[in-house]
């Protein structure tokens, strides 16, 4: 949305630990032009101060996970992320007008489709600076088609690199991931465009298949997702960046077209997880615009206020982080725009301390706020900036006032951007005034390392600010299971099993959950987590009452479709409306018989304060305790009679999940 809103020799080094990160320095700048090496010499040294103060890298486990709102790394420890956009690789030309022009692009920062600064500065003084930022995490954006593009980038584009000479973007790129992660640093890959040009307006960008099928797009996630899966450093992948409406049509949120958001996510996330690489974290944006900027005329920025009543739920658990970009010249109704498409709505920068805070946990923070939900995740912010330049007394308030919001919410972000030019190629003032670190032509740095920028307190204020560390213990997470549209077989174990119900449509908790709730209408369920199931995994697909004890009626009148002795509910399946099978899985110990018949054919009836939150808003729904398991589905076929789920069999759990 930046244009709405301002409308490989270290590799080498670095890979094979042969050297330290100064020996890689050293070497770098010995290779660098001569006007370069003075001035990266005394920036090494700088630098090196600079890391010797902020301490040595963090110490951390891959690969990443969730647990409730927090990031993990493999010991169970709080990751919180404090990350730099390093952008370039997505693109910076504007559009219009001779790409070899400086004047084309993006601040007159022409990326050559890698991540700026390379031209500029060595590889292990950039990292040495992201350190002294206190950064322990990168997002690093890049373009599908950059992943095509086979012409080597230009010398002077790698100035400052000269082992990367006669390397593709791609290949660049390869070098710059390499480098971040010897260098400590977690790396999210995020797909920003489709073409190599700046982004976010009406550019061709705007949805995750503009001009291509979803199925290509997850292709390309595949690809790259299987290129770096040795490297477990390389954390995650942020699927699509501002997701937004092009020309004619809006994006929309489980609608089940082409133009659905999510469902587009959820495949890309399963496809990524099941072909290339388990381990990734899947970073999902909300919807960043629809409709018309014109007053009297449907518009906004929803990002993730949809996730309330549709989440996702992955064939991996505990991969899932949702994130969202704020800037304070756009609103939750405001593009950011002047003149044409300027709308009366409130700006982030116009709104009070108050309306900020509850803008920004209504459209992101009740994400990873309220816990206990099948939409609770981490929430990235993972954009958000303002200029060095800027002087408004506005726009500074509203960057306080978000800094200071991400520090009161302990949040994990991410800031645009974090390299840019300071000087043209000729020398003159120029470049990117909201990087963090700005480098001149001859590699020298300003920025909020630096004395006389005034977002260094802020940015100080931020990393100082306390929050959670050390080990999280694992909770229970809730999982929401839809057929809107498709089937929603979040189960590894269950797919390996082939289609179970063909034809109909069939939704299956992920492995290492139970069924636990069900909706009258609509087709959704409830899913927790549960170490249950037997580890030789198999099912049993139950499609009659064959299972239903002699005396044993639990629903009078109803057909009950109830999982054989031993066995709970994992899965259900329809056809239209009708209840066709009922998915049961054996358990790990003998369970408890009895239990109760929990009718919802009329009214909700779900334990007290509603753990799990609203999986199936406006329609009725059943949920047994949290010291139950479900093991049967009742429904009834008379005629003028809807035959959907109308009643769970719900027994005791055994043992210490009982309790």
């Amino acid at each position: 949305m930046k244009s709405l809103l301002r409308a490989a020799l270290c590799a080498l080094l670095l890979t094979a630990g042969a050297v330290p990160a100064q020996a890689a320095q050293a070497v770098a700048t010995a290779e660098a032009p001569p006007a370069a090496q003075a001035v990266a010499t005394a920036q090494a040294v700088a630098t090196a101060q600079a890391v010797a103060t902020a301490g040595a890298a963090e110490a951390w486990t891959p690969p990443l996970s969730t647990r409730g709102r927090y990031i993990v790394d493999a010991q169970g420890d709080r990751f919180r992320l404090r990350s730099g956009n390093w952008d370039g690789a997505q693109g910076s030309w504007n559009g219009s007008g001779d790409r070899n022009d400086p004047a084309t692009h993006h601040s007159g920062q022409n990326a050559h489709a890698i991540p700026l600064g390379l031209d500029r500065v060595p590889l292990p003084a950039l990292l040495a600076d992201f350190r002294a930022l206190g950064l322990n995490s990168i997002r690093l954006p890049f373009s599908n088609e950059m992943l095509r593009t086979t012409a080597p980038v230009p010398d002077a584009a790698v100035a400052a690199n000269p082992a990367l000479r006669g390397r593709t973007p791609l290949q660049v790129f390869d070098a710059v991931v390499a480098a971040l992660t010897d260098g400590g640093f977690a790396v999210i890959l995020n797909n920003h465009t489709v073409t190599t040009r700046w982004c976010c307006g009406l550019d061709g960008n705007e949805r995750w298949n503009s001009g291509r099928s979803t199925a290509q797009w997850a292709d390309d996630w595949v690809f790259l997702a299987r290129r770096y899966r040795d490297n477990p450093r390389v954390v995650g992948a942020d699927l699509y960046n501002e997701v937004r409406r092009d020309v004619w049509n809006d994006p929309n949120w489980g609608l089940g077209d082409n133009h659905d958001w999510h469902a587009a996510a959820q495949e890309a996330a399963d496809r990524i997880l099941t072909e290339a690489n388990p381990n990734l974290l899947i970073v999902v944006e909300g919807i960043n615009w629809f409709g018309l900027p014109v007053d009297g005329f449907p518009h906004g920025r929803p990002t993730l206020t949809p996730a309330r009543t549709l989440s996702h739920t992955l064939v991996v658990s505990n991969k899932l982080v949702y994130s969202a970009h704020f800037y304070g010249y756009t609103g939750p109704h405001h593009s950011g725009a002047t003149g044409i498409g300027e709308t009366s709505d409130l700006r982030y920068q116009d709104m009070t301390a108050a309306q900020l805070e509850q803008t920004l946990y209504d459209q992101a923070f009740f994400v990873s706020a309220e816990t206990g939900a099948h939409f609770t995740a981490p929430v990235w912010i993972s954009e958000f900036g303002i200029g060095a330049d800027e002087n408004g007394a506005a726009p500074r308030t509203w960057f306080d006032r978000l800094t200071g919001r991400l520090a009161g919410h302990d949040a994990d972000f991410a800031y645009w951007p974090l390299v840019g030019w300071s000087t043209d190629a000729q020398g003159a003032p120029g470049g990117d005034t909201w990087a963090l670190l700005r480098y001149d032509a001859s590699g020298r740095r300003s920025g909020v390392l630096d004395a006389g920028d005034w977002r260094t307190t802020r940015w100080s204020g931020l990393l100082a600010a306390p929050g959670r560390t050390g080990p999280v213990p694992a909770t229970t997470a809730w999982y929401q299971l839809t057929t809107d549209h498709r089937d929603h077989n979040a189960s590894l174990l269950t797919r390996a099993g082939g289609d179970w119900d063909g034809g109909a449509r069939k939704a299956v908790c992920p492995d290492g959950s139970r069924l636990t709730g069900l909706a009258h209408t609509g087709g959704r369920g409830l899913c927790t987590t549960s170490g249950l199931r037997a580890p030789t995994g198999g099912h049993t697909v139950v499609r009659d009452e064959r299972y239903v004890p002699a005396g044993g009626d639990w629903a009078g009148g109803y057909t009950k479709f109830q999982c054989p002795t031993g066995q709970f509910l994992i899965g259900y399946s329809l056809r239209g409306e009708r209840v066709s099978a009922a998915l049961c899985a054996p358990a790990r110990t003998a369970l408890p018989a009895g239990g109760r018949t929990l009718w919802f054919d009329r009214s909700d009836n779900r334990p007290p304060g509603g753990p799990g939150g609203d999986y199936a808003l406006g329609h009725y729904k059943g949920q047994c305790l949290p010291t139950e398991y479900a093991a049967g589905i009742a429904f009834t076929t008379r005629f003028a009679s809807r035959p959907s789920p109308a009643a769970l069999l719900c027994r005791p759990l055994p043992g210490p999940e009982g309790s």
